[in-house]
């Protein structure tokens, strides 16, 4: 007897996306209740904290893009076999990825608190930052997502892709509001310089 496959559901991804919902609302919460301190932050060796968060916030934005040309290459989108050795490159480079995401958002909320703006008479923040500050909540929603599109055998055929390009395209955002903003507005040689 053969063994037949799962049924698809829709309250995998239904599921999955209001879990991704409330963790990105739960760190938006923590980011803008929690008084910013640069205490029990770490520059890794860089001059500052910023140093740090450029660099490897580059690092993520490099690694996203390996990630995409990854997965369409293993599911034989770039017309050529993948080598046998491509899945585990893929799995190891996102789990590098997301222990790096992880280490840039605890210094961002922990350090820098998340921006909401002028809301309730509070100071004025430039529009970046606050797009910067959802986009960046909504990275680990995302990875909630994406998670459970990858462990699960019972979600529709469209729910990986759609779950991998989403969590892409909010972490090329965060990626382009933080460390593409910077580079653009200081360049290489203006990096160091806060």
């Amino acid at each position: 007897m053969a063994d037949t496959p799962a049924p698809r559901s829709m309250a995998v991804p239904l599921t999955a996306f209001t879990a991704g919902a409330v963790v990105a609302v739960l760190l938006g919460v923590f980011g803008k209740v929690h008084n910013p301190t640069i205490n029990g932050t770490t520059t890794l060796g860089f001059r500052t904290v910023i140093d740090m968060k450029v660099v490897l916030t580059t690092a993520i934005g490099v690694l996203a893009i390996l990630q995409v040309i990854g997965a369409l290459w293993l599911y034989g989108k770039l017309g050529i076999r993948a080598p046998s050795w491509l899945g585990a490159a893929h799995r190891i480079s996102g789990a590098i990825a997301l222990l790096l995401s992880v280490f840039v958002a605890y210094h961002c909320l922990w350090a820098l608190g998340l921006e909401t703006g002028r809301f309730h008479g509070g100071p004025k923040v430039p529009m970046r930052t606050v797009v910067h500050g959802v986009l960046g909540c909504a990275v680990f929603g995302a990875v909630v997502v994406k998670v459970a599109a990858v462990r699960s055998r019972r979600a529709p055929g469209w729910f990986l892709p759609v779950a991998g390009g989403l969590l892409f395209a909010l972490l090329i955002a965060v990626v382009l509001t933080s460390a593409g903003w910077y580079l653009d507005t200081f360049g290489w040689a203006g990096y160091g310089r806060y």
